[in-house]
């Protein structure tokens, strides 16, 4: 999906009437020519029709005439990764100071 504004970029995705993707929270990490998003979210098992464990995801997008496409994204595996991931990064800026 393409987005013109920044706070109009979303997670949420809809099909046939049904939210497939249910997003909790965003935190806009940067803007600018590239964004940067952080995303709490659901997705819907369409077998029992509940929403899944929620998942965290990491989104960048780039503004291509005048639009924001997405170009990358990761998803965090378990809360374990989560976890080392924000140790690891709080670990590096208190011995390295600013990054």
């Amino acid at each position: 999906m393409i987005y013109e504004k920044i706070d109009d970029i979303s997670m949420n995705y809809e099909k046939d009437g049904k939210q497939l993707v249910k997003e909790l929270k965003k935190e806009i990490l940067s803007r600018g020519v590239w964004v940067t998003i952080l995303y709490l979210y659901q997705q819907l098992n369409e077998r029992n029709g509940e929403y899944r464990e929620p998942k965290i995801c990491i989104r960048r997008y780039k503004k291509v005439k005048g639009f924001y496409q997405q170009q990358s994204k990761f998803t965090f595996s378990s809360d374990k990764q989560a976890k080392l991931i924000a140790d690891t990064i709080n670990k590096w800026v208190a011995l390295y100071g600013s990054i």
